[in-house]
């Protein structure tokens, strides 16, 4: 499924499917309200995705995030319920793509639900799955993934990441970039103090990638910050700044771990937040 704004393409990919606490994805909101937007198993656990987005712009291809990947340790599957059976390579082809085509990897940041596809393990190493592609991070980001605190280090893994960075492949950025033409890196915060989003413009027309700042179509109003996040008041700044601006200026919002949906276009009826996903077609063109 791809979505043409202007010159450029973007298609959903479905990289794994798994599972959170759900009171640790909606932060201070309790559970009897955030708990009749999304069905809770037993164990407090509500659906995921890790939603990549490939791109087609300026005559080369991105993908935003990597997803889970399939290099995770027994703990990392423990803590995403989820197992080493990564939809990467499949979804790309199901575009007509291998992984040797991706000229950029556009990392929102290093959380292991984000990052752990951009490696892969070849004659015992972990290597760039990439092999052609830079990867793009803050080096704030990086420097936090490589030496993670107390709070953060089950979200990041510095071995992958020390493998990476070891690469040449890694791209460290300081603050908002224009990665290509039509392709903005934004710096954002709030999840981590390296997080960063990408504003994608082609002819008038904007997709935006918030990453964890807006993770769900159940997280666009402000108070709905996950308590992973290092720095909840300025996610809740951030986000009443990006949905302003998604609903003045129309813009296509792309989630990354909704269950149900992935591009949206947000409107307001009065006080109430409507979302509402895009049409798309069934083939990249």
């Amino acid at each position: 499924m791809t979505y043409r704004f202007g010159q450029f393409t973007i298609s959903p990919l479905v990289e794994h499917m798994f599972y959170l606490d759900g009171g640790s994805m909606f932060g201070v909101v309790p559970k009897k309200i955030w708990g009749k937007m999304l069905p809770v198993d037993d164990n407090n656990f509500i659906p995921m995705s890790c939603t990549l987005y490939h791109l087609r712009a300026g005559g080369k291809q991105y993908l935003i995030d990597t997803g889970l990947g399939e290099c995770l340790t027994e703990i990392e599957q423990k803590i995403y319920s989820a197992g080493n059976d990564s939809h990467l390579d499949s979804e790309l082809a199901r575009l007509g793509v291998t992984a040797g085509d991706i000229d950029g990897v556009l990392l929102t940041h290093l959380h292991t639900d984000h990052s752990g596809g951009a490696l892969k393990v070849r004659d015992g190493e972990l290597v760039p799955r990439f092999p052609n592609a830079s990867y793009y991070v803050q080096r704030q980001e990086l420097a936090d993934a490589l030496q993670p605190d107390e709070r953060s280090a089950a979200a990041y893994s510095p071995l992958r990441m020390q493998a990476l960075s070891d690469s040449g492949r890694l791209v460290t950025l300081d603050g908002d970039t224009e990665i290509a033409p039509g392709i903005r890196a934004v710096v954002t915060g709030g999840h981590t103090a390296g997080h960063q989003a990408y504003e994608i413009e082609s002819d008038g027309e904007t997709v935006a990638a918030y990453c964890d700042i807006v993770p769900t179509s159940h997280h666009v109003k402000a108070p709905y910050v996950a308590s992973v996040d290092l720095y909840p008041m300025q996610t809740m700044r951030v986000k009443r700044e990006l949905i302003n601006r998604v609903v003045e200026e129309n813009i296509v919002l792309a989630l990354g771990h909704d269950h149900e949906k992935s591009l949206v276009r947000i409107s307001r009826d009065q006080h109430k937040i409507i979302v509402a996903p895009v049409e798309i077609s069934a083939a990249a063109q």
